[in-house]
């Protein structure tokens, strides 16, 4: 089933418990202006809530991902006052939320430009694919801005404080290599493979236990602001959890038949 979404800037399609939400702003390169802010935080919403959505693929539309804001509709900003300015900004905290509350797998597939807050949206995936072709910048310096849609708190997490800084302060562009070196990609693909494997993965992950993939997304995300005593005890919680699922009664019974298990990680050569 597909759909769209606030005047086709942001498409949805659904199939076999995947989503797959589309930038599609393609002569914008992707950016983010306010309807397209607004609609993609009510659709991640509106994602969270739905049961029978089990993985979300996040990509763009015509070759890029994301080139940031809007920048025209910045300028046009200028003479805001401090309050618009304010509530604007709420805007792309409120997608920030939307993107930290999904507890569901989330797979960004990002092709061609990766700028701003495109790639402050991508650090909230689970698993960052990226193309050959990728280029990628923490470009908010360039203008005078800082980095936004919650990059401050996510980038260090991902890539670490030293090199968090080198990004932020240098606004410099990279590549797909330098992306996977720095662990801010798990994969550089072809761009031709890029989709094919990120729907590969959200196949592959919709078969997983729900239950136990958002406790160990839940407790990842905890993880860096908690102690080891704090941890051990929400492993204790949550596989009590996981260990009365249906999910779980399943995969013994399939284990004990010797029968192929519901969830299975796509190998790269993998068709399916």
């Amino acid at each position: 089933m597909a759909g769209t979404i606030a005047g086709d800037s942001v498409l949805l399609e659904r199939a076999d418990g995947v989503a797959v939400l589309t930038l599609n702003r393609p002569a914008a390169k992707n950016a983010i202006d306010i309807p397209t802010t607004d609609a993609l935080t009510a659709a991640l919403r509106a994602l969270c809530a739905d049961d029978e959505v089990r993985a979300v693929v996040l990509t763009g539309a015509g070759g890029d991902f994301c080139a940031g804001g809007d920048v025209k509709g910045m300028g046009e900003g200028a003479s805001r006052t401090v309050e618009q300015r304010r509530a604007g900004m709420a805007r792309y905290a409120d997608l920030a939320r939307a993107l930290m509350a999904l507890d569901k797998p989330l797979i960004a597939a990002v092709d061609g430009v990766a700028f701003g807050a495109g790639l402050s949206m991508a650090l909230y995936a689970d698993i960052v694919l990226v193309s050959t072709r990728v280029r990628m910048a923490m470009v908010f310096h360039r203008i005078g801005l800082v980095p936004d849609v919650g990059a401050w708190y996510q980038l260090p997490r991902v890539v670490g404080m030293q090199r968090a800084k080198e990004l932020i302060y240098s606004a410099r562009e990279f590549g797909a290599d330098e992306a996977v070196r720095m662990n801010l990609a798990l994969e550089a693909l072809a761009p031709e493979a890029l989709m094919p494997r990120a729907s590969a993965l959200a196949r592959s992950l919709a078969r997983a236990s729900p239950t136990a993939f958002s406790l160990s997304k839940r407790a990842l995300a905890a993880t860096l602001q908690s102690d080891f005593d704090t941890m051990l005890e929400m492993e204790a919680s949550s596989q009590v959890i996981a260990s009365s699922s249906a999910y779980f009664r399943e995969a013994i019974r399939r284990f004990a038949a010797k029968e192929p298990a519901q969830f299975r990680w796509p190998r790269e050569d993998d068709e399916e």
